[in-house]
């Protein structure tokens, strides 16, 4: 399953989905070639970004009718037209860069430095906590009356703790939902992330990328033959060189002229060859079982993509991503990815396979059904328990505009007064 998708951009003044449902910050589509900073004096929303976490967060969707229509992971049993659709996991190196460089956009800008280490967590907390848990109930009813997760057994008392607690990386239970591993391991970065702020802060980009990557190579190397050091493989620490890489590309918002016209996208599509001609080459299995050294193999080719998509280049990539349907995807992306898995599972395995041959046709109308289905439930669900949490900074807010809401509600029942 792949990483989270719930960071927006607002640790970085507000650019983001939250400047998307403010209707701020936004520029014309044929503007789209120009640097953002100049745009728009290094501030607002950063066009493409929500595109990229919305086309992302979909992908893992379709990543899973496929899973479930080709049993037999991780070895490809399907047809090779659908191939690419076995590494749903490289949604996780998007997530995890993309999370890094959105969090840092605001530092990046002011010298580095956080705000307030209370006021971060305090706003994460706000931005991920409430969809998240709306999400574990909904996914722990499904599970417990409609059909569990695949290779899982019914949640436990135990899984309602420590899923709720986020400590699912550490602590095994049956899960009620697939996509909630990722979930904790990100959250777990937010804790990392004033260290890493600090230390580039004090020693450079340069020192604090080369520092993280450095533990996480030698865990990757001692692994083998450490049986304490393997332990540390269940909380994927390759995530967080990747997280690293996406913090220090944020840098380029507040770098010269000079350096934001580099093509970076260029630079990216060099990079991701290598890795991309080892997968393709060596196939799913091999792939799944090293996936520690592919994910930090593709992690730099994606924190390159981000640099130049951030500075508007390549300009008609941007703009699709920036076109209305994509950004809107993306803005309510994350509550996609939390409840979209228990939705798939129970409509292919209570609709879709009984009445459906398996293969292909299984597929193709799992994908039909469960993908509208799923897209429908997140965009009800992200009203009520994701957007007014983005659009809203705190309770007080929240509080005067659910009153401001009722209010009007009220105001509208009323009959019109009759006149004379």
């Amino acid at each position: 399953m792949g990483a989270s998708p719930g960071d927006d951009q607002d640790e970085s003044g507000g650019p983001g989905t939250d400047a998307v449902l403010a209707g701020a910050g936004t520029t014309e589509a044929g503007n789209a070639a120009k640097p953002v900073a100049a745009r728009s004096g290094g501030r607002g929303r950063l066009p493409g970004l929500d595109g990229i976490r919305g086309v992302a967060a979909l992908f893992v969707l379709v990543h899973h009718c496929r899973l479930l229509a080709f049993p037999g992971y991780p070895a490809d049993t399907g047809p090779g037209w659908l191939s690419w659709l076995v590494y749903g996991h490289f949604a996780v190196v998007v997530f995890i860069v993309l999370s890094g460089f959105s969090l840092a956009v605001s530092p990046a800008r002011s010298g580095w430095r956080l705000g307030g280490v209370r006021r971060f967590a305090r706003r994460r907390a706000w931005r991920i906590l409430p969809p998240y848990w709306a999400a574990l109930a909904f996914s722990l009813v499904v599970a417990w009356t409609l059909v569990p997760q695949p290779g899982e057994g019914a949640p436990t008392a135990k899984s309602v703790l420590v899923y709720g607690l986020l400590l699912h990386d550490v602590l095994g239970a049956p899960s009620p939902n697939g996509a909630f591993w990722s979930i904790a391991v990100e959250a777990q970065l937010y804790l990392v992330f004033p260290l890493l702020l600090l230390v580039l802060r004090r020693a450079g980009a340069f020192v604090m990328l080369a520092a993280v990557t450095a533990v996480v190579v030698a865990v990757g190397l001692l692994a083998p033959v450490s049986h304490p050091v393997s332990l540390l493989l269940r909380l994927t620490p390759q995530f967080a060189a990747l997280f690293a890489a996406g913090v220090v590309a944020a840098g380029v918002l507040a770098a010269g002229e000079r350096v934001r016209r580099f093509p970076w996208h260029r630079v990216a599509a060099l990079a991701c060859v290598p890795a991309l001609v080892l997968v393709v080459a060596r196939g799913p299995v091999w792939t799944v079982e090293h996936y520690y050294w592919v994910d930090l193999a593709l992690g730099p080719a994606v924190a390159l993509l981000l640099a130049g998509v951030a500075t508007g280049r390549p300009a008609a990539l941007v703009r699709l991503l920036d076109t209305r349907p994509v950004r809107s995807l993306g803005s309510f992306s994350y509550t996609l990815y939390l409840v979209h898995a228990p939705i798939v599972v129970a409509i292919h395995r209570l609709v879709v396979a009984p009445h459906v041959p398996g293969g292909v046709p299984a597929f193709l109308v799992t994908l039909a059904v469960a993908g509208p289905v799923s897209l429908v439930a997140a965009r009800s669900f992200a009203a009520v328990f994701e957007l007014p949490f983005q659009r809203h900074r705190g309770w007080p807010a929240l509080r005067e505009a659910m009153r401001g809401r009722v209010s009007r509600a009220r105001a509208a029942l009323r009959p019109a007064p009759e006149r004379p």
